[in-house]
């Protein structure tokens, strides 16, 4: 998890943690676990893909960010 590339993702189209949390509802909590990877969490393919949609990622991008 490249926690750096998707912060400036998220900066570039003005979104914070609380915006994207909401967007996946999930949690700010549970948001900061998973960018964070803490005690194992992970974001689902199918938040992945929300993430890829909201900040028109490639697919290189979702590599380099999640992989």
């Amino acid at each position: 998890m490249n926690i750096n590339k998707l912060k400036s993702k998220m900066a570039l189209y003005g979104d914070n943690g609380g915006d994207l949390a909401e967007y996946l509802s999930i949690s700010r909590t549970t948001l900061s676990s998973k960018m964070n990877e803490t005690n194992g969490a992970e974001f689902t393919q199918g938040e992945i893909q929300k993430i890829k949609e909201r900040y028109s990622l490639n697919g290189e991008e979702v590599d380099e960010i999640f992989f």
